[in-house]
């Protein structure tokens, strides 16, 4: 689980951060820059095409339904990424970005495919523990394809870092290989109606539906506004490329981690309401603390304070934001419904998130964080009126109510 957990998350961070300070080291229009928030939509669009895995044979039959998918699309997104890095974004832009985009389509394949391998194969009591080891992989390929790749570039260029990236993620292959076909894999699903509409209208036939998914939608659109941009960002504050791989050493994956830790205390402490309202608050004020790093340009230490601290907001609220969607699930459809709900809340990211770019050559870039920060206020005020109307104490007798307006 550890080695497919690092094969998830290193794609993810290639075709994001790094691949953006890729891009700004080659001295690209920002509005460039900013479209690569949309080459990763397949992570939010994934649940279309997941009954496909379910419902057709594998291309390697003897490895099983599981592993005969996930084998052949760990491979092709092996060779996805090196032709990324055998690509050239400062002579041609449209082939890096469409690349980028097929590689976070094949990345969000292989994120299905080990989730399905992994309910099917572990039983419920072993699920925490399996789940445990995946983050932990996860979170360590997104160190080496983060900070790793970043300082390395200095050494040996952006194309040799991803062929490098390349040849490492095939540990993935190696680990689906070794790994046990599930011994029954029972066939869940009859259609995409059964996977996808079904489940989605019986939440959206409840008390407050429209409300929820306005929230669950515009929660992180501060961050997905800011995020984009943080890599020109720091490259105009005068930060170099070895200060910002300090920026997300693992100080910054520790800070997530204490967050994420601390987030469920409170969520124990308090109940989900309370613990989604004061997190949500907290991270919506460390949005202030990039405009206010326009005020210290090329001071390394204060540029891990505010990421570290920004990491510990961001797991913070993540811990009280996803327990209120699993909360949300009803239990005749749990799976699909979490993948909905789950697929919409990065949806700012990978749509707004790609003008981003424009906005902050518009405006100019602590003008745009300004920006960035007030447009998490919108989230904050439709969960006050959830909290209100709809709180998650009594999301079971909403789950049962139809919707009156």
């Amino acid at each position: 689980m550890s080695l497919l957990g690092f094969s998830s998350g290193l794609p993810l961070v290639l075709t994001g951060f790094t691949l953006r300070m890729w891009f700004t080291a080659d001295h690209l229009a920002l509005g460039l820059i900013g479209l690569t928030a949309n080459i990763s939509l397949s992570y939010t669009l994934k649940f279309l095409w997941a009954p496909v895995f379910d419902e057709t044979r594998p291309p390697l039959k003897n490895l099983g339904r599981r592993r005969g998918w996930l084998l052949p699309v760990q491979l092709a997104l092996a060779a996805g990424i090196a032709a990324l890095g055998f690509s050239n974004p400062a002579a041609h832009i449209g082939l890096s970005l469409a690349l980028g985009a097929l590689v976070a389509f094949l990345s969000a394949s292989q994120d299905i495919l080990i989730d399905a391998w992994r309910i099917e194969t572990f039983l419920p009591r072993a699920q925490g523990t399996a789940l445990a080891c995946y983050i932990w992989g996860y979170r360590a390929a997104m160190q080496v394809a983060g900070a790793g790749v970043i300082a390395l570039s200095l050494r040996i260029g952006w194309q040799s870092c991803y062929v490098l990236m390349a040849i490492l993620l095939l540990l993935g292959p190696l680990a689906t290989y070794l790994a046990a076909e599930p011994e029954r894999a029972p066939h869940h699903l009859t259609g995409f109606k059964d996977a996808v509409i079904i489940p989605f209208m019986e939440f959206l036939r409840r008390r407050g539906a429209v409300l929820i998914i306005a929230f669950i939608i515009l929660f992180r659109l501060g961050e997905a506004l800011g995020g984009v941009m943080l890599a020109p960002y720091y490259h105009y504050l005068g930060f170099n490329r070895a200060q910002i791989a300090l920026a997300n050493s693992p100080i910054v994956l520790a800070a997530t981690l204490a967050g994420t830790a601390f987030g469920a205390f409170l969520v124990a402490r308090l109940g989900v309401g309370r613990a989604l309202l004061a997190t949500g608050a907290f991270q919506t004020l460390a949005l202030f603390l990039y405009p206010a790093l326009g005020l210290f340009p090329g001071h390394p230490a204060m540029l891990v304070v505010i990421a570290a601290t920004e990491s510990f907001a961001e797991g913070l609220a993540d811990a009280a934001f996803l327990t209120y969607l699993s909360g949300l699930c009803n239990k005749e459809h749990t799976a699909a419904q979490y993948a909905l709900l789950s697929s919409l809340a990065p949806l700012a990211l990978h749509t707004i998130g790609g003008l981003s770019g424009y906005m902050a050559a518009g405006i100019g870039f602590i003008p745009f964080y300004f920006c960035a920060a007030f447009a998490a206020v919108p989230a904050m005020v439709a969960m006050l009126i959830i909290l209100q109307r709809y709180p998650p104490e009594k999301g079971e007798q909403n789950r049962k109510k139809p919707a009156t307006t």
